[in-house]
């Protein structure tokens, strides 16, 4: 089957951001079992996906792409982008629901407890490994993936993910460990 150039991007971009928000789900699960010794489906829906880290690493990949040498300029951008992304999440999802998904208020250097410098060098770190070390390894992992099972992951993820945001529209995933009221 030809690949065709709308094909490539839809399912490239698709897994590329299923990818990156499954990691960052699993980062903050192991790091909330770590520290807070216990197994919590964090963010605001159900399944094994964080969207804002799905959203931030796509901008990332895509504003930064051609940087992939230059990690230290990556890190100063990813640092700032992710902080404003994440600020905006915390503000929109706290006026749309009632409810705070983090708090980091007790943070040095916090802005109204929705980022803080910590969280900014977190992400900065994060962009950096994500621009430099794991873009160049989603490629070729992508590439050696056929055409027609890239559409179908797609779409299949695309369709789950409709279903839980549909879902936690109307009963967001919160409670104890999830959220702070």
């Amino acid at each position: 089957m030809k690949e065709t150039k709308l094909s490539h991007k839809f399912d490239y971009y698709v897994l590329l951001f299923f990818s990156i928000a499954h990691l960052g789900w699993l980062w903050e699960v192991l790091l909330y079992l770590f520290t807070e010794h216990a197994l919590i489906n964090r963010g605001v829906y159900r399944g094994p996906y964080l969207p804002i880290y799905g959203v931030g690493g796509l901008l990332l990949c895509l504003f930064f792409k051609s940087m992939t040498k230059k990690p230290v300029r990556v890190f100063l951008f990813s640092m700032a982008i992710c902080s404003i992304l994440e600020y905006l999440t915390s503000f929109f999802l706290e006026r749309r629901f009632g409810i705070k998904w983090w708090d980091y208020s007790s943070h040095f250097l916090n802005v109204n407890g929705r980022i803080c410098l910590l969280g900014a060098v977190v992400f900065g770190l994060g962009g950096a490994a994500l621009v430099c070390l794991y873009l160049p390894f989603f490629e070729r992992l992508y590439n050696k993936i056929p055409v027609k099972w890239r559409i179908v992951i797609s779409l299949l993820a695309l369709a789950a993910f409709a279903v839980d945001g549909t879902y936690c529209a109307m009963k967001p995933n919160a409670g104890e460990g999830i959220s702070y009221r």
